[in-house]
């Protein structure tokens, strides 16, 4: 009978509070590895910065979205009003930026608005719908009162003993090896 050999992920460990958390993120980050992650049931100020974590590209995402949005609706509006269909409506001009300017802003609040969440979605590889962690019943205080880190099997200076020695030496209360 074929048995299903498990495959290593990497290591889990769990602090008592975020500032232990935070120091072990540190510790992680100078010790030079680069695929870790945390876990913590809430925001920690600071936290990506001691990860080492750069910053998001999002905001440029939105941008570009937004001013794509703008220009395409004037752009649109214009065609229409000056050159696809004409109207003379009491001599007022056909092509008046001031008219176009409240459905310029929409589009523009629209485009930049679907691209944030979306972008955030794309972005933080939403949704989840498995995850080796979801099987290890400790884990599941990280909505609660837990605060974790966990070095993946796929890091360059991933060694299970040394990381588990390591992690250790940072204060972890729990470690576990996760396996998918």
């Amino acid at each position: 009978m074929h048995t299903k050999h498990k495959k290593e992920i990497g290591v889990l460990a769990e602090f008592d509070s975020p500032h232990a958390v935070y120091h072990a993120c540190e510790l992680t980050r100078d010790a030079g590895f680069r695929r870790f992650d945390s876990y913590t049931p809430f925001p920690v100020h600071g936290l990506d910065k001691a990860m080492g974590l750069g910053p998001s590209y999002l905001p440029w995402f939105v941008l570009i979205a937004g001013s794509t949005g703008a220009v395409l609706a004037m752009l649109t509006m214009i065609w229409m009003s000056a050159y696809d269909y004409p109207l003379n409506i009491g001599g007022k001009p056909t092509f008046s930026i001031a008219a176009f300017i409240p459905i310029t802003f929409e589009v523009t609040v629209l485009f930049s608005g679907l691209t944030s969440v979306f972008g955030m979605f794309v972005l933080n590889k939403l949704p989840t719908f498995y995850d080796p962690l979801f099987n290890i019943a400790k884990f599941a205080k990280v909505t609660d009162d837990s605060f974790f880190l966990m070095i993946e099997a796929r890091d360059k200076k991933y060694d299970q003993r040394h990381v588990v020695e390591f992690l250790e030496a940072a204060g972890a209360k729990s470690i576990t090896i996760v396996e998918d």
